[in-house]
């Protein structure tokens, strides 16, 4: 249990800090003086690095060994999460951002690749769980915790802790991971495949880029060109691994993990799952804050209906009958969809929802922690062990951009809606969210599909297994 805790409060550290800096923005920008780019900015930094570097980290912990990469992303996110707590402008800020990014990003492959390593069968399924259960509750822990931290104004420094909290954290991770986590031999026979990484580094930024500020610069005509090149760019990264591994090379991705059952219809479900769970944090956030006018602490105690039952389900789900493992994700999905229809319901009677809005909250925290913690289970049990690198960087990486992508959709929908409605701030405000959580609903009933599709590739693949 020591590799697992240490692994993991790594893991809640690196998700937390992708949270937490939502509601320190207003005060960020009252601080520093920041424009709105270079408050997207502070938040997508991170989230651009993060995304364009969780493979390349995961074949570079396959080279160099998974527990000195992990060593070494703790080191780099601990000592960016000190210089962001000092920093004097937002340029500072922005630029140790895409550091703190880059240092998530040399963690979060190496825990599942380790995972899939040390625990095998139950003890592997339930290590699964837990990593599941933090990272389900670490993305609505962030902004809890940052609006107490905020609130709270320790030593007058406002948003600074929110970062700085890190530091004593990071020490003590990289101070245990040498004496908890097991060495590894490094796999010297695989080498970089520097075309691949040529060709996904920038693909990945032309897509991330624009889906983090086209918002904010109201969506120029440079950004569809972008996302359209970056796709381009990914395509063409598809064809370049395939032709590698087609000539016995060493891709930087091989595409032969998306033959193991369950990944693919795993990835569409975790698609679904994640881009609501960006859009609506995003989005809510915003209603609450902006529309009405809530304070960073109120925000983060909102969401407490959420988060407790999130955290508790994604962990204990495993003590549901066993014949009900098989469909906890279709079924958290579909409450998912449920507790949206409920919101948008909700907010039409009322601009901070009542006590119907609890309800679905608690409703939703169930069918997130259903359908997050289950699906990483089922949709890793039947990959190889020499793929388990390749499958969780394609993971974690699918996990980012999905956010994005929500973050991106949703959030334009939502603003777009209530800039439209001319009316006060909180009832604008309300319209927009009713409308936005009827679009988040009609996600979580696509993800049911995939879901239910992974259930039977599932049920396929287990008498080959036995």
């Amino acid at each position: 249990m020591g590799v697992l805790t240490v692994l993991l409060v790594g893991q809640f550290m690196a998700l937390l800090d992708l949270f937490v800096v939502n509601v320190a923005l207003p005060a960020i920008r009252t601080n520093l003086h920041t424009s709105g780019t270079s408050l997207q900015l502070v938040v997508g930094g991170y989230s651009i690095a993060y995304a364009m570097l969780l493979i390349t980290s995961a074949r570079l912990g396959d080279l160099y060994g998974r527990r000195r990469m992990y060593l070494t992303g703790v080191l780099t996110f601990t000592a960016a999460s000190l210089v962001c707590g000092i920093a004097p402008s937002s340029a500072v800020l922005i630029a140790f951002r895409f550091v703190q990014g880059a240092g998530a990003a040399m963690m979060i492959p190496q825990m599942m690749s380790v995972i899939q390593m040390y625990f095998t069968g139950g003890a592997r399924a339930k290590a699964l769980s837990a990593y599941g259960a933090v990272l389900s509750a670490g993305m609505v822990a962030g902004l809890v915790i940052g609006g107490l931290v905020i609130n709270a104004d320790f030593f007058g420094a406002t948003w600074r802790p929110v970062f700085l909290l890190n530091v004593p954290v990071g020490l003590g991770v990289a101070f245990l991971v040498p004496r908890l986590v097991p060495a590894d031999e490094p796999r010297a026979s695989r080498r970089l495949d520097l075309r691949g990484l040529a060709i996904a580094v920038p693909a990945l930024c032309l897509v991330v880029l624009p889906l983090v500020i086209g918002h904010q610069l109201g969506w120029p005509p440079w950004t569809f060109a972008s996302i359209v090149a970056g796709l381009a760019l990914v395509a063409l990264f598809v064809i370049a691994e395939r032709r590698i591994a087609s000539r016995h090379g060493d891709p930087l991705l091989d595409m032969g993990v998306l033959r193991s059952a369950g990944l693919i219809p795993g990835l569409l479900a975790l698609v679904c799952m994640q881009i609501g769970a960006g859009g609506f944090l995003f989005t809510f956030t915003l209603h609450l804050e902006d529309g009405l006018g809530y304070s960073a602490l109120r925000t983060g105690l909102t969401y407490l209906p959420l988060a407790t039952p999130f955290g508790l389900v994604s962990f204990y789900w495993r003590r549901l009958p066993r014949q009900l493992h098989e469909i906890v994700v279709p079924v958290g999905l579909g409450l998912s969809a449920l507790a949206y229809l409920g919101m948008a319901l909700a907010l039409r009677h009322a601009d901070n929802g009542g006590p119907a809005l609890w309800l679905c909250l608690v409703v939703l925290g169930i069918g997130m922690g259903l359908s997050a913690s289950p699906l990483l289970t089922q949709a890793l049990v039947h990959v190889p062990l020499p793929r388990a690198a390749d499958a969780s960087g394609l993971l974690t990486t699918t996990m980012q951009l999905s956010q994005l992508m929500g973050v991106a959709a949703l959030g334009t929908v939502f603003l777009t809606l209530r800039n439209g409605v001319l009316d006060h701030a909180g009832h604008a405000s309300a319209a927009a969210m009713s409308s936005t959580a009827l679009s988040l609903s009609v996600v979580s009933a696509l993800g049911v599909a995939a879901a239910a599709s992974l259930t039977r590739s599932i049920r396929r693949a287990r008498p080959a297994a036995s």
